[in-house]
């Protein structure tokens, strides 16, 4: 009905004209005194040729503009032909059309060869850079075993070490998510969904980091679970780490909270120093920290990229990249990912275990 209004709208200056000439005409018929049944005959034959005339050019109208409406499904990825043109001027507005199409594939093609250059330049970077990371651990650890002989300055040196442990560790953690930031937008082909304990994926979190939890002397709250969960193990672990990275960056072992203001503590009432705590709560998992938490007016930002926050100006510890990340992978797994925080008390991190359908472009 639609169509059909517009296409009205289009020929009425034409229908406009047609209804003027036929007056005129009728009155010159009236004036030369030829009977008013010819005229009227004469005015119905033209009136139904006129009707036959719209109806036959609604047809090719209706068939142009489904075809258009192909021609726009197809966008942006193909460019299909154009109907046969009507005029000049719609000749030119489909060549310059196609020009602008052709105009805009050969910058995307200049720009995907650009950014695969890039990653794979990154790519390279990343695995390079690898190598004197693990000789600075051998440096240390071979310098560990030399402090242990000289006992005058072993604290000192210890603590040194450690300290440089906890900063290579975290150069180690930058890196890894380089090359997660690349593989993400194609993470599509990585995919592998399997049901998992939702404790085994936690446990290799916590494993990795137990040196820095060490290191920092913050106490963990892990509530082993068996619930199983549709996911792919590498992302959502990659999602966990960062969670928790974020935990440890931000807790520390010289803060002391009653349990009551962390929502989850230690069960006989005793205050508690820095501690993280992971558990199942419903479907969901939760990771608590009892940290600086997070500025009410940062909260709701702090899934955008490049978003740093108070935080993130204050302690300059923040690149604004690890939970842009977390969202962005924890929505391309058909999860959810939340945050409650307060500030001086401590942030909570929800993910959602179920799943909702996986789309992909």
């Amino acid at each position: 009905m639609r169509l059909l209004i517009s296409y009205l709208k289009e020929k009425l200056p034409v229908i406009g004209v047609y209804a003027v000439m036929l007056v005129i005409f009728c009155i010159l018929l009236w004036l030369k005194e030829v009977p008013f049944d010819v005229i009227g005959y004469g005015a119905e034959l033209s009136a139904i040729w006129l009707l036959f005339v719209g109806v036959l050019n609604f047809w090719f109208y209706r068939k142009r503009y489904q075809s258009l409406l192909d021609l726009s499904a197809a966008l942006p990825h193909e460019l299909k032909e154009f109907p046969d043109p009507k005029s000049r001027i719609e000749a030119e507005y489909q060549e310059i059309t196609e020009t602008i199409f052709a105009w805009r594939e050969m910058l995307e093609n200049e720009v995907l060869l650009s950014k695969k250059d890039a990653s794979d330049y990154y790519s390279l970077w990343v695995h390079q850079i690898k190598t004197p990371i693990s000789a600075m651990h051998l440096l240390i650890q071979s310098f560990e075993e030399q402090a242990m002989e000289f006992e005058e300055h072993a604290e000192e040196t210890l603590n040194f070490l450690n300290e440089m442990k906890m900063k290579i560790f975290q150069t180690e953690e930058y890196v890894g998510m380089v090359l997660s930031y690349l593989r993400m937008e194609d993470m599509g082909n990585d995919l592998k969904f399997q049901w998992y304990p939702i404790g085994d994926i936690v446990r290799q979190a916590v494993r990795k980091y137990s040196q820095i939890f060490i290191l920092k002397k913050i106490h963990l709250n892990f509530q082993d679970s068996r619930q199983m969960v549709l996911t792919d193990e590498k992302w959502l672990l990659f999602v966990i780490e960062q969670v928790l990275s974020n935990a440890l960056k931000y807790t520390s072992s010289d803060e002391i909270r009653p349990p009551k203001a962390q929502g989850m503590g230690s069960q006989d009432g005793d205050t508690e120093k820095g501690c993280i705590s992971i558990y199942i709560k419903g479907t969901e998992l939760v990771v608590e920290d009892t940290g600086i938490g997070i500025a009410p007016e940062d909260l709701p930002r702090i899934f955008e990229r490049g978003f740093t926050g108070y935080n993130g100006r204050e302690h300059q510890k923040s690149t604004g990249i690890g939970l842009y990340l977390c969202k962005t992978i924890i929505q391309k797994l058909g999860h959810s990912i939340r945050a409650q925080s307060r500030v001086g008390v401590g942030t909570k991190i929800y993910i959602s275990l179920e799943r909702e359908d996986v789309k992909f472009e």
